[in-house]
């Protein structure tokens, strides 16, 4: 039997029009946060049992920081949001601690090898990632609108932090893509003959054009190879594509490809912005191209080019000519 307040908190988040992801992640740790304090109802817990959680899965679990801070904002809401109690203060938790490592990146050799290590779906993906510089959602969630071949552009489409922005399109994708928009029309009109061909729309927009759920315009551009019943609505339909997929096929072409270095799908990201400033492209551009807030979030790239983000040459070169005595 489903519990009443995981329902409710179900009920106000769709009422927020949060995505399906943050919905099953704040109901599993707010589920998760019951069940550690011995299924006590959270009205009768406050800011101490917030804080002895949050302190657990720092000192005790050892979580990543965006994992804690996940936490903590299910739980704000939680209790802001739903039950309406101000918890007041909660500082004094143990934080987890954020990692100072730089991101991995390809070289541009690499990233040839891992591309061709994959194929069909996966390469053309994997391919948008590194050519446009998508996040991993941003790719698998693309609709057929949202590819402009006249402008060369890819419209992105509730980014992260539900921002809206226009990366490039590589020219040499134009006619694969082309190919895909093709193979997504003949699979939306056989779901059109059977009955279905309806997609998710946001913002209420299938209650005010009721049409346009089964225009091509708006399919995935990587759809989902079966139909599946939509759990919010309870509408049979074809999603996009699971992430889950792409991360497994990137993940076995990385080996594939002789790299030895751990390096998943948001590495081809790490690549686009690297290769663009060696490249010599402005700073504030490459900022604009991956939706950063802030330019010194994009400024870490810099450090990873052959010379580092200031100018640095190392002494080593001024003795290359002379030998290395080895012992």
């Amino acid at each position: 039997m489903p519990s009443p307040l995981l329902t409710r908190v179900r009920g106000v988040l769709r009422l927020r029009r949060y995505s399906i992801r943050t919905e099953k992640a704040y109901v599993d740790w707010i589920r998760r946060f019951i069940r550690f304090h011995e299924m006590e109802h959270p009205e009768k817990m406050g800011a101490a049992e917030v804080k002895r959680f949050l302190t657990w899965l720092a000192v005790d679990r050892n979580v990543a920081a965006a994992t804690q801070n996940q936490a903590l904002n299910a739980l704000i809401f939680l209790y802001r949001e739903v039950l309406a109690i101000d918890l007041g203060d909660i500082g004094g938790v143990a934080r987890a601690k954020k990692s100072p490592n730089l991101p991995t990146v390809f070289s541009e050799g690499e990233v040839m090898n891992v591309l061709s290590a994959l194929q069909g779906e996966y390469w053309l993906m994997s391919a948008l990632l590194y050519g446009s510089g998508l996040r991993l959602m941003e790719c698998v969630r693309l609709r057929v609108k949202d590819i402009n071949f006249s402008y060369r552009c890819v419209i992105v489409r509730g980014g992260k932090g539900g921002k809206d922005r226009v990366v490039t399109l590589a020219d040499t994708l134009v006619d694969h893509l082309k190919v895909q928009i093709a193979h997504v029309d003949a699979l939306h009109q056989r779901d059109v003959l059977e009955g279905y061909g309806s997609v998710w729309l946001p913002h209420a927009l299938e209650r005010k054009f009721s049409s346009v759920s089964k225009e091509l315009a708006w399919q995935y551009v990587f759809p989902a190879t079966r139909r599946s019943v939509d759990p919010r609505t309870g509408i049979e339909r074809r999603h996009h594509l699971g992430p889950s997929s792409l991360q497994k096929a990137v993940r076995q072409a990385i080996p594939a490809a002789g790299i030895e270095r751990k390096a998943s799908c948001h590495t081809f990201r790490h690549s686009f912005a690297t290769h663009l400033l060696a490249s010599g492209a402005d700073i504030r551009t490459v900022q604009e191209q991956l939706g950063h807030r802030d330019v010194r979030t994009t400024q870490i790239y810099t450090h990873l080019l052959e010379r580092g983000a200031g100018g640095v040459i190392s002494p080593l070169n001024r003795l290359i000519a002379k030998p290395v005595v080895r012992r």
